[in-house]
């Protein structure tokens, strides 16, 4: 298994974040990847991810959320934060039109450097897209054929989205949300039709934390090592052997971001 959206700059994690990594461990998660929504969290991601060599990794980019802080300046220290090895994808980018707390135009500034950002230095993609799809995918699609792959991270969208992404060679990332039975039905019926090479896993903690986790950990607080829950659900949906598919998932991320273990 392989967590492809872990958060774990987080001041949730500040008190025992190692222990949260060695919980990881335990439980086989065999590598992770740090998301940076901003030029503040990036280069903490990164630094963060220097830590544990050859199990973290990291993304640079900036959130929708965050777009209204999008400069030349700050384009230009992120470009600085990609060229560190720990670095190994462009984002967390795209929009979300769910709460607009940067305008949508905004948004999409940010969203169009980061992909021309992306396709310079032919790194892959860490996306976002929250109620935005079609105006996302028209300003994603011209770009696809000029980096190397891309995940529509934390998919909860529907069959048509799910359907588009598919036929552009994106890869899915699939979180604890298929664990609510109020929230996810409709997620938990896409998960079989996500073919087996384009599915990732992620627990995007410490946010979503499965609702069926028996027992809850009194925090609620989202970790890492929660990310065989989610497989075992996924595999159970899909009619999969967990361990084959934990292996699967874990190439699939392997081969998005191009490195080896080790590296």
């Amino acid at each position: 298994m392989f967590d492809i959206g872990v958060n774990l700059t987080n001041r949730q994690f500040a008190a025992d974040r190692p222990d949260v990594v060695e919980r990881a461990k335990l439980a086989g998660v065999k590598g992770m990847l740090i998301t940076g929504t901003s030029l503040k969290e990036s280069r903490a991601a990164q630094e963060l991810a220097s830590r544990y060599p050859g199990y973290c990794w990291s993304t640079a980019g900036v959130h929708p959320h965050d777009a209204s802080s999008w400069s030349n300046s700050g384009e230009e220290q992120i470009y600085r934060i990609l060229a560190e090895k720990e670095s190994v994808a462009v984002g967390e980018c795209g929009l979300d039109f769910n709460r607009n707390f940067s305008t949508p135009e905004q948004q999409e500034n940010a969203f169009s450097a980061q992909l021309a950002m992306a396709a310079e230095l032919d790194m892959p993609l860490f996306l976002h897209c929250r109620d935005a799809y079609p105006r996302f995918m028209s300003l994603l699609k011209p770009w696809l054929s000029k980096v190397p792959a891309a995940v529509v991270h934390c998919f909860t969208d529907n069959r048509q989205a799910l359907d588009d992404y598919l036929s552009q060679g994106l890869y899915i990332g699939i979180t604890g949300w298929v664990c609510d039975e109020r929230r996810g039905l409709e997620l938990r019926e896409l998960v079989p039709l996500i073919p087996a090479d384009r599915l990732l896993l992620e627990t995007d903690a410490p946010y979503l934390l499965p609702r069926d986790l028996s027992p809850k950990p009194s925090s609620r607080r989202n970790e890492p090592a929660y990310l065989p829950h989610i497989l075992h659900q996924v595999a159970a949906l899909r009619g999969d052997d967990p361990i084959e598919l934990g292996e699967t998932v874990y190439q699939n991320a392997l081969r998005l971001l191009g490195i080896r273990q080790g590296d």
